[in-house]
């Protein structure tokens, strides 16, 4: 269940922080583990959302992103999301003035967040810095911002009761070995019918709809640190080339590449 946030939240930031010299404002908030803002937007400032400390979850609508370290997710202004960690976390939000930011990415788009970004970032959430300093740090970032070319997984949120218990009961445990009929039954379904429900409720089928959701779950372990073949077993896989064939058929990569921008094979796939 989403907590109270602690401190000031995203959505009130512009209410006591001062306009920026430059384009952008920079902010950190600490996330308690199991944290969630609220769904909100910033109709005045796109937002690129990183995790200083920790790994983020990024929601818009049914699509969910994860956030190690190594990468950050661009926020068009206006565009409602919730922001949250399953962990301890610090997000670390850069806010763009709309009328003086050079870029307009009209979609959320995943960032690559290098050695050289990361150490920027943190630069410009400091305090004294010189109005030249902080308008030639605000400069380098522009033509740092590389685009990361991967998709979010998206998990739909069914609306009938019997596959919202369903779905549910993956969500808590992804590693659920139960078919559809067994799950069918469980809520006072046919096979039949809970098939169609299925579909008309998440465009889904119930196979491909608890692959994503199972596909979420393993991105937030594996940006945590954690063994593949840990995280396979977690999330209902019997053996780590069967979750990475998944995760390489559903996402078009794999989960190295999805959580790193790595362009070599790693021990993530």
């Amino acid at each position: 269940m989403d907590q109270k946030p602690r401190n000031r939240t995203p959505q009130e930031t512009f209410a006591t922080v001062p306009d920026a010299v430059g384009a952008l404002v920079v902010e950190s908030f600490p996330l308690a583990p199991g944290q969630w803002f609220v769904p909100h937007r910033h109709p005045e400032h796109h937002q690129l959302a990183w995790a200083r400390r920790g790994v983020l979850g990024v929601a818009v609508g049914d699509a969910s992103w994860v956030l190690p370290r190594t990468r950050a997710l661009w926020l068009p202004a206006g565009i409602e999301h919730r922001t949250g960690a399953s962990r301890d976390a610090v997000l670390h939000g850069l806010y763009f003035a709309v009328d003086r930011c050079p870029l307009d990415w009209p979609e959320p788009t995943p960032v690559a967040v290098d050695g050289l970004l990361a150490r920027l970032l943190t630069y410009l959430a400091r305090d004294g810095l010189t109005d030249g300093a902080r308008l030639r740090g605000e400069a380098v970032v522009w033509d740092l911002l590389r685009p990361l070319p991967t998709v979010p997984i998206e998990v739909p949120t069914p609306k009938d009761d019997r596959v919202r218990a369903v779905a549910e009961a993956l969500l808590v445990d992804p590693a659920d070995p139960r078919g559809l009929e067994a799950h069918a039954r469980a809520v006072g379904a046919s096979r039949r019918t809970l098939t169609r429900l299925f579909v008309r409720d998440t465009g889904m089928t119930f196979d491909r709809w608890r692959t994503q959701a199972r596909l979420r779950a393993a991105l937030a372990l594996l940006a945590e640190g954690q063994p593949v073949a840990r995280v396979a077993r977690a999330v209902g896989y019997a053996t780590p080339s069967a979750f990475l064939a998944a995760f390489r058929r559903t996402v078009g990569t794999s989960p190295g590449r999805y959580l790193h921008g790595a362009e070599e094979d790693d021990p993530n796939g």
